[in-house]
């Protein structure tokens, strides 16, 4: 196993030339995900590995995917939910009962599939497996909330040490503590980037190979001739610190941006924002890419995991200017640092950093090439992560072959 704790199974890492099995894509898969609120990031890597595997169902504890997106996506899926999607209005409380959980993730019976697969920002890792199962997990992160971004979280909600506050910072403890228990079950993890691998191995001791999420490429084109606004492409949650570029651009009332997403920061946003920022809201695939593909730039200043949006705007030629730190890193070849630059990091989330880096890019903007930022973009395609994945799930199914 990939992990600090000897165990008598051995799964090379994909990438070793030794470990080129091809997995039995027939065989019945159970992929267990945490919650399909809407079709996002996480969703669209659970759809990329569905479809890699025609007997596979998927267990999640919370489905509010609307059916145009079934139909596109998960056409002849299976899809189990827990007792919980059932409660009345759920839909509007559902992130509140996180504390829920693993006791609702360990309700989920997959022990009569041949292979289990989870895709885990939270929960489904911990899905109870048998020890003859074979077990590979997708990490997106680890329980953000519950271990270094817990005070973060607690700022933002403005959660301090009153009654309230010390029920959420319990729940949170025994979180950690079940999260600890639960992080050698998965036989193989994978990260979505190398920022999740250290916050893997950092918290739960273990490795992990790196597979960034696959990346729609062949739905943009490299646009060169860009229109004069800039913009910021995010679901609009506190911790994606969209406040920060938003005042960052009420600086610079010369500098158009344009927002889109939606979340529940976006009423706040649009309190504080100035004239020259446009809240676009959710579009259609076809006005986000357009959209996406135009702009001057992205600003991003959260830490994101990996960040589709990110590698989605590369590939539609848009430089990135972003928080140096978690995805971005693996995304940006940064100005100054790399041939072919594509993009810009900042060292700090605020907003004077916001505006010295549009400064800074208004400035060398002709040294950052549209078609570096569209041939960078590749290395993030669909294609590679669908071998990535099939390479990996080989190497798992293999190691149990004689179990």
């Amino acid at each position: 196993m990939l992990n600090t704790v000897p165990n008598k199974l051995h799964i090379a890492p994909a990438e070793d030339p030794r470990a080129l099995h091809l997995p039995d894509r027939s065989a019945k898969v159970a992929i267990v995900h945490d919650w399909c609120p809407d079709f996002r990031g996480g969703e669209r890597v659970l759809a990329r590995i569905s479809a890699l595997f025609p007997n596979a169902e998927i267990f999640t504890i919370f489905d509010f995917l609307p059916k145009e997106i079934k139909e596109e996506f998960f056409k002849d899926v299976a899809f189990h939910t827990s007792f919980a999607n059932k409660f009345p209005f759920v839909q509007k409380y559902y992130r509140s009962l996180f504390f829920l959980g693993p006791f609702l993730i360990e309700q989920f019976d997959v022990t009569d599939y041949d292979f289990v697969i989870s895709s885990s920002a939270a929960f489904s890792r911990g899905v109870l497996t048998r020890p003859d199962q074979p077990h590979m997990c997708y990490v997106h992160s680890p329980v953000r909330y519950a271990w270094d971004e817990q005070f973060s979280y607690l700022q933002q909600a403005r959660l301090g040490f009153g009654p309230k506050g010390m029920l959420f910072r319990y729940m949170l403890h025994n979180m950690r503590m079940w999260d600890t228990r639960t992080a050698h079950g998965p036989d193989m993890m994978i990260a979505n980037s190398n920022f999740v691998r250290s916050r893997i191995r950092n918290i739960y001791g273990r490795n992990a190979e790196v597979i960034h999420p696959p990346v729609a490429c062949s739905e943009f084109e490299c646009v060169t001739d860009k229109d004069d606004y800039y913009v910021s492409a995010c679901f609009l949650a506190p911790y994606k610190r969209t406040d920060l570029v938003v005042r960052a651009f009420n600086e610079m009332p010369d500098k158009k941006l344009i927002v889109i997403g939606g979340g529940p920061q976006a009423k706040e946003l649009r309190s504080i924002a100035g004239p020259n920022i446009e809240f676009a809201g959710h579009l259609s695939r076809s006005d986000y890419i357009r959209t996406l593909s135009h702009a001057r730039a992205m600003v991003f200043a959260g830490c994101e995991d990996f960040g589709i949006a990110m590698a989605e705007a590369q590939a539609g030629g848009t430089p990135l200017l972003a928080f140096g730190r978690g995805g971005a890193r693996d995304i940006v070849r940064p100005l100054g640092a790399a041939d072919d630059p594509t993009g810009i990091l900042f060292n700090r989330q605020s907003v004077e950093a916001v505006r010295d880096v549009v400064g800074l890019f208004e400035r060398d903007r002709d040294l950052i090439r549209p078609e570096a930022c569209s041939a960078n973009a590749a290395r993030f395609s669909e294609e590679r992560f669908d071998q990535a994945i099939l390479r990996s799930a080989g190497s798992v199914q293999a190691a149990f072959a004689d179990y």
